[in-house]
């Protein structure tokens, strides 16, 4: 009896052991799937739906001396041009010069499907040489799209977010950028952008990041959600049938946002900036066997000024003459050897432990690439 049970709960053990070890490993994958599992509006933009770029030229006035100065000719012909709508002419050859106006460009974004009378905010830059436009106010300034047309009239106070002061000895000091600054709603729709989204048969759903695999799914996604409605031709572009209704299609895309897609593998990156020594590594980023040997030459120019002073009574002059000392060194380089698979992670922080620097890292990364040993894709911006 007592063998029986001691087998029975060896049994029992080993079942429990592993069913625990089957829902693990249910678990993980389920845990990788729903990680690469994404709503649909993150992955594409629907063609029609789109915003719109804005931008107008006019005057910030007001300020309290601290606008254009006298070397930023077009902002007294700005100021003469606009005096002349208002029935006031100045005299010929008169260039007014006005330290309370700043001639700026004023940009905003017009959102999609916007209507006449809705506001949206603005961005004010100054263009000459002002100082500060806080405290000032932006006159009435149309704003133009691309094609020439004015869709928004801009005006209000212009909130600025940084300052400057200055001392009598010329010493400043500044926080941030005050010569830029916003109008939350300070602009008015007056003219609408037609969008051919309710008219076409179709919607056509544009990949933000173009991809055979994620369109490909997306397709599948859909199909499977609504029948078959999806098809591809490319890795950019999947073409969607909608119904005609206007508000059934709103709807129908509403939920198109909604579903759930698998994104896939994509392939993992590593992106530096040359220019800041930034260098990002995306995870997934293998190294397949290589050994690297990276040197450094130093070189060292230092200017000493020395003073030639001439004889007594030699009626020469006292000059100075510049010493230069130039000193090269080369430091010994060390050799890594990493096996394969490694992750590149491992590979920045050995580095790392020898004090290289960015720059030193970049170098390596360029020259894996060359070779062939990253995989992934290697991306200089």
């Amino acid at each position: 009896m007592r063998s029986w049970t001691v087998r029975g709960a060896a049994a029992l053990l080993v079942g429990l052991l592993t069913m625990m070890a089957g829902r693990a490993a249910m678990a993980v994958e389920q845990g990788g799937l729903a990680r690469n599992m994404r709503p649909l509006r993150s992955l594409v933009t629907v063609e029609g739906v789109r915003e719109n770029q804005l931008i107008g030229y006019g005057l910030v006035v007001g300020l309290q001396g601290t606008g254009d100065g006298t070397q930023v000719k077009f902002a007294g012909q700005t100021v003469a041009n606009m005096l002349k709508q208002f029935g006031v002419k100045l005299p010929e050859r008169i260039d007014p010069r006005l330290r309370n106006v700043a001639t700026v460009m004023v940009s905003a974004v017009f959102p999609p499907g916007y209507r006449k009378g809705q506001r949206i905010d603005v961005t004010v830059s100054s263009m000459g040489d002002a100082k500060s436009l806080r405290g000032g106010m932006l006159v009435l300034t149309p704003l133009r799209a691309a094609d020439g047309q004015i869709y928004a009239l801009a005006q209000g106070n212009v909130v600025v977010g940084g300052f400057t002061a200055s001392g009598a000895s010329g010493s400043s000091v500044t926080v941030n950028s005050p010569t830029t600054g916003r109008i939350p709603n300070g602009a008015t729709i007056e003219r609408e952008i037609e969008s051919d989204f309710h008219t076409r048969p179709t919607v056509l759903l544009s990949l933000k990041v173009p991809s055979f695999q994620t369109a490909t799914n997306i397709v599948q996604a859909i199909n499977r959600r609504y029948g078959q409605l999806a098809s591809t031709n490319n890795a950019t572009t999947v073409e969607v049938v909608a119904p005609m209704n206007p508000t059934q299609r709103v709807a129908f895309v509403a939920g198109l946002e909604s579903l759930m897609v698998d994104v896939g593998d994509a392939l993992p990156k590593v992106v530096f900036n040359s220019r800041t020594g930034t260098v990002v590594i995306a995870e997934g980023v293998r190294v397949r066997p290589a050994a690297i040997s990276h040197g450094s030459l130093k070189v060292v120019i230092s200017e000493t000024p020395a003073v030639s002073q001439p004889a007594p009574f030699s009626r020469g002059e006292t000059t100075v003459v510049p010493q230069s000392q130039v000193d090269a060194r080369q430091e010994a380089p060390g050799m890594f050897l990493w096996p394969e698979g490694v992750s590149l992670q491992t590979i920045i922080d050995t580095v790392n432990s020898t004090g290289a620097t960015p720059d030193d890292i970049m170098a390596i990364l360029q020259a894996l690439d060359q070779v062939g040993a990253i995989e992934g894709e290697l991306v200089v911006i």
